[in-house]
This record gives structure tokens, C-alpha cells and sequence, in this order.
């Protein structure tokens, strides 16, 4: 009997039953006559199949049974059944109210068995949160019980260490006001500090060049002491005039040292606080990089003809009332040298900005106006300016989208493509002596390079005049005329 049951439910009979009933009603209305009638035969066909199964199924449990067994419910169950099928030929309820009550039936009795084991598993479920809810319970009184004898204890302990703790504190205000003394004198002494040592630097350039100053004077002295048969002739042909150094030769390279720190600064600290204040208003980091490059770059071409315009205004000046023992251009830069402080630099961030505002490889959010980084602008134009004193003068590397990455001008930015040979976007120039790079740029790296920057190339310049927030600023000259300056400066 068992094999047989097992047989019955693997071949799963009623689902597909039920699935020939759902594709038969699905198709019902399209089928023939013939074919809805051949279909409905096999239906038959299958639950008489069924039933043999079952009634064979019934044999065989009621043979295991025995001769007794079983008799009853075949009695109330089977006999009234096959009587009510076989014998009556017609009933007051038709087939389908049969078959529905018998469904509801069946039905109900599910849900009765479904409702008790639930019932009986949520009960179980309930006593066990119940005895663990009451051993929890047991637990915290214990605990309860074990806290109010520590606290108890602790209240002892803290009523007798209370006096203790408060001259402790006092003790400790009083170390803290003492300390915080101290660091103050600390950092007095070390501002202290840095104006002696910022001295020290300007007494010993000014001892260098009163030393040079001293030997020259010295040889001069000597050369007037010796006798001499051509005096008119010596006098007119001495080298002494010509190799006579100024300040501007003799704290060139301390000068040279602190620009090339300057910059580096610039790159550390100023481009990031540039940067930070422009990701206020512009979501992309490329975009804010290549702001900040165009700007150094902008900002060393706009000191450069500044610096240009200024040293021809000052040859001019000097030309006609030179009378130094060096020559012209040397008397020239010396005096821009110790007169950095009348170059116009707003004039030169004007330009800069305003050649941004038409540079074709910047993004323009209406949102953001350049004037923002007017500083970092102002900071990069004096160092530039600074840089065209030196002998030879310090410049920035050329640089183009889309080149060739090249390990001695440049290293990788963080987030880029270590395998890509070409630049996609600069983030810092390189900072070149003569052809000699002594500062290197910082570069980011993509696959496809060149045709993002033939992309970007190709884009139309947009007009930035609908902004509101967008204002050219004009570059007016405001630098006074070295021919304007006392002699004493001169």
C-alpha cells in the first residue's frame, strides 16, 4: 500500500488535473465541438484512473486492517456515498453545488487543521518566551540586587575621597594656568625667534654686499695708490667698472631659494585652499584643476610682459643719468630689485582674468565668477615677477593636452591611469631653469588623451556676458613712472 501511495504522489495526478482544467477553460471558446468533447473525455479518463488508484488503495489498507477493522467507516462513510452516486438519479442540488460544497468541506477542514497546529505552535512559542522571559527576570533582580550593594559601597568609598578629589582638581586648575603660561611665553619667544632669524638673513646679505662693496673700493685704492704712467688711458679702459656686482647679483641665489620655495608653497597650500573654495560651486575635479593650471599659467605670461613693460620704462629713466660702475642692465634689474613693490599687480590679475574668461578649454558654470581666486591670482603673478630678476630667469615648462608623459616634468596625479602614455589634463606646470626642470608639475593620465583633448579643442569659445554673477574686470596701468622717483631711490 505504501509503494502504491508513494507511486500516486510523486505522479503528482491532481496537478496535472488541474492544469488540463486551466488550459482546457482557457482555450474553451476557440476549440470545436469535437474537441472540447475529446477533452472533457480525458478528463474522465484521468479521474477514473485516479480513483482506481485510490479504491486500489483502499483494498489494500483495508486487507492490512484486518477482517474487523475499518468496517465502520466504510459503513459511514463509502456505502452512503456510492448509494447517494449510484442510486439516485436525481437529486434537488445540482453537480456543481455538490462539488463546491464538498470544495468548502475540504476547505474548512484545512483551515480547522491549519488553525489548531498554529494555535498549538504559537502556544509552545509563548511558554517558552515565558519561562526564558521569567529566568531574564530572575536574572536582572540579581543583578539588581548585586548593583544596589556596588553602589552602595561606592557612595562609601566617594563620601571619603570627595575632599581629596576636589583639592586634586584645584591642584590640577592651577598646573593647567601655569602650563598655558608658559606655552604662551613659548610662543612669544618663538615669534621672537623668527623676526631675529628673519634679521639675521637681511644682516647678512647686506654684509655680503658690503663686503663685495669693500673689495672693490679696496682695489680701487690700490690701483690709485699705484703709480701709473698712463693715468687718462688706465682710467678709461678699467674693468674694475664693468665687473662691479650689485645687490641683485649678490643675493641672487638666496633669492633663487626662497622664489623656488615660494612656489612650492603655492602648490601646497594656496592651490589647495583655491580648490576647496571652488568645489563650493563646481562639482567636477577635472574642471577645477584646469582652472587653477590656466591661472598659474596665465598668471606667469601676464607678470612676463609686465615685467618686460617695467624694465623697459626703467632703461628708459636710467639711461640718461647712468653713471654707475655697472653697466646699464644691471643698474636696471638692481633697481627693480629693490623696488618690487611698484609692480601693479592688480593690473596683471585683471589681464588674468580676463584671459581665462575667453580660454576655450574651461568649462564656464554661470554660477562661478574668477574673481574668486583673485588672491591665488595676485600670489602667483608676484612670484612670476619676482622669478625674471633672476639670472637666468625661472619659467614654467610648455605643456599641452594630450602629450607625451614625460617622468622628468611631471608625476602622476593619484587618480590617474598609470599604463596611459599620454596627458589628459595638467594639475601644476613644471618650473624650468634654462632647459632644466627643478620643480616637476603634477599631470593626470587617461587612455584617450588625444582625442579628449582634440574634443575640447574643437568646442566653441561661449559667451560669459549673460552671467550675472560673471564681471570683466579692465586692466588700467596703475604703475608710476620710474622717471617720477626721487634720485635717492634711483
Amino acid at each position: 500500500m505504501a509503494d502504491t501511495l508513494r507511486r500516486l504522489v510523486n505522479s503528482s495526478p491532481y496537478g496535472v488535473l488541474q492544469d488540463k482544467l486551466e488550459a482546457w477553460y482557457k482555450d474553451y471558446h476557440v476549440f470545436s465541438c469535437d474537441q472540447n468533447l475529446n477533452r472533457c473525455c480525458e478528463l474522465v479518463e484521468l479521474t477514473s484512473k485516479i480513483q482506481g488508484q485510490l479504491f486500489t488503495i483502499l483494498n489494500l489498507t483495508a486487507q492490512e486492517g484486518g477482517h474487523y477493522s475499518g468496517v465502520d467507516t466504510l459503513k459511514s462513510r463509502l456505502l452512503p456515498w456510492l448509494g447517494s452516486c449510484f442510486t439516485i438519479a436525481a437529486s434537488s442540488v445540482s453537480a456543481d453545488t455538490s462539488l463546491s460544497l464538498i470544495q468548502e468541506s475540504v476547505d474548512k477542514d484545512r483551515r480547522i487543521r491549519e488553525l489548531s497546529s498554529v494555535h498549538e505552535s504559537d502556544m509552545h512559542k509563548i511558554e517558552d518566551k515565558l519561562c526564558s522571559t521569567r529566568m531574564e527576570l530572575d536574572t536582572v533582580k540579581q543583578e539588581l540586587a548585586d548593583t544596589q550593594i556596588e553602589l552602595d559601597s561606592t557612595k562609601n568609598k566617594s563620601v571619603t575621597t570627595l575632599l581629596a578629589t576636589e583639592d586634586e582638581i584645584l591642584h590640577l586648575k592651577a598646573d593647567l594656568r601655569v602650563a598655558q603660561d608658559q606655552v604662551d611665553l613659548y610662543k612669544r619667544k618663538l615669534d621672537v625667534l623668527d623676526d631675529y632669524e628673519r634679521q639675521v638673513r637681511i644682516l647678512r646679505d647686506e654684509i655680503s654686499f658690503l663686503t663685495a662693496e669693500k673689495t672693490v673700493l679696496q682695489e680701487r685704492l690700490v690701483r690709485s695708490c699705484s703709480p701709473s704712467p698712463l693715468p687718462r688711458r688706465s682710467r678709461s679702459v678699467s674693468p674694475v667698472r664693468g665687473e662691479s656686482p650689485t645687490r641683485a647679483q649678490l643675493t641672487s641665489s638666496s633669492r633663487h631659494a626662497r622664489l623656488v620655495s615660494r612656489f612650492s608653497d603655492l602648490y601646497a597650500t594656496e592651490r589647495l585652499e583655491s580648490q576647496s573654495l571652488l568645489r563650493r560651486y563646481i562639482d567636477d575635479l577635472e574642471t577645477v584643476q584646469r582652472i587653477l593650471f590656466i591661472a598659474v599659467v596665465e598668471s606667469f605670461q601676464a607678470a612676463k610682459m609686465a615685467y618686460r613693460q617695467f624694465k623697459s620704462r626703467v632703461r628708459k629713466t636710467l639711461s640718461s643719468t647712468h653713471i654707475g660702475p655697472e653697466s646699464l642692465e644691471d643698474a636696471v634689474v638692481d633697481y627693480i630689485v629693490r623696488n618690487l613693490d611698484l609692480y601693479d599687480v592688480q593690473t596683471s590679475v585683471n589681464d588674468v582674468i580676463n584671459a581665462m574668461n575667453v580660454n576655450p578649454r574651461i568649462s564656464f558654470p554661470p554660477e562661478v565668477d574668477f574673481v574668486l581666486i583673485s588672491s591665488f591670482i595676485r600670489e602667483a603673478c608676484r612670484i612670476a615677477f619676482a622669478m625674471q630678476t633672476l639670472d637666468p630667469a625661472l619659467d614654467l615648462a610648455f605643456s599641452s593636452d594630450g602629450e607625451l608623459y614625460s617622468d622628468v616634468k611631471y608625476r602622476r596625479s593619484f587618480d590617474s591611469e598609470f599604463t596611459a602614455p599620454l596627458v589628459a589634463h595638467h594639475v601644476w606646470p613644471a618650473l624650468l631653469e634654462g632647459d632644466t626642470v627643478i620643480l616637476k608639475g603634477e599631470a593626470v593620465t587617461r587612455r584617450g588623451a588625444l582625442w579628449r583633448s582634440r574634443s575640447r579643442s574643437s568646442s566653441p569659445v561661449r559667451s560669459r556676458t549673460g552671467s550675472p554673477s560673471r564681471t570683466f574686470m579692465p586692466s588700467r596701468s596703475r604703475s608710476p613712472s620710474p622717471g617720477r622717483l626721487s634720485s635717492n631711490r634711483l
